[in-house]
């Protein structure tokens, strides 16, 4: 079947949830979960199949700057161009609304960083994610923070300099490069996406949760 880019609306959340879910599930970012979607300041783009949602990128612009808060394509249906055509939509939307750049923050999944470039991206910033969770290791949290008395900590999520990536790396099992991908809107679309593996990617529009 084929598939059509549209307007996110309402009905379309329990769909958009799904996808966004399962498209995760092969990916650093497995365990971001949401229980509804979030508000976006820019665009809300599905693309559809039939009625049901196997693609999605969420759009919020600020000024000049546009940044893809969340894109994920639903695992049965990737390699079939739907990033692509997404990201296309998403970028005339943001000229639209006059911003000039269009930027993303990824994690560290090989297929996510190759579509990223294979669509024209230049990777910039980056920054290390650290999670700690003691059903990684029961110490893990505790290397991580001091508790306050009366709390033991289970889990934390932190942030880190790149330059301590290697050193924290021996010490917690879950480490994550966090980098930007950014693109200038002058320019053409690299490429339409269908021969790259784009699995997803999530942002919070300037540092990924």
């Amino acid at each position: 079947m084929g598939y059509a880019v549209r307007e996110y609306v309402t009905e379309d959340e329990p769909s958009w949830l799904r996808c966004r879910v399962l498209s995760f599930l092969g990916t650093a970012l497995f365990d971001n979960v949401l229980p509804a979607k979030p508000k976006v300041s820019g665009a809300e783009l599905v693309a559809v199949d039939g009625e049901v949602v196997v693609g999605i990128l969420d759009l919020a612009v600020d000024g000049e700057l546009a940044s893809i808060e969340t894109i994920a394509v639903h695992p049965d249906h990737q390699h079939r161009g739907i990033g692509g055509a997404l990201l296309s939509h998403a970028r005339t939307r943001a000229r639209d609304l006059g911003a000039t750049t269009l930027d993303a923050w990824t994690r560290d999944d090989p297929p996510t960083l190759r579509w990223y470039r294979a669509m024209g991206f230049s990777e910039s910033e980056h920054y290390v994610h650290v999670i700690a969770d003691h059903y990684s290791s029961a110490e893990e949290p505790a290397r991580a923070v001091v508790p306050r008395p009366g709390l033991r900590t289970v889990r934390a999520f932190l942030h880190a300099d790149l330059a301590d990536e290697a050193r924290l790396r021996r010490e917690f099992a879950r480490v994550h490069v966090c980098r930007r991908f950014a693109m200038s809107l002058r320019g053409e679309l690299a490429g339409g996406g269908d021969d790259v593996d784009h699995r997803a990617v999530a942002q919070d529009g300037h540092r990924q949760r």
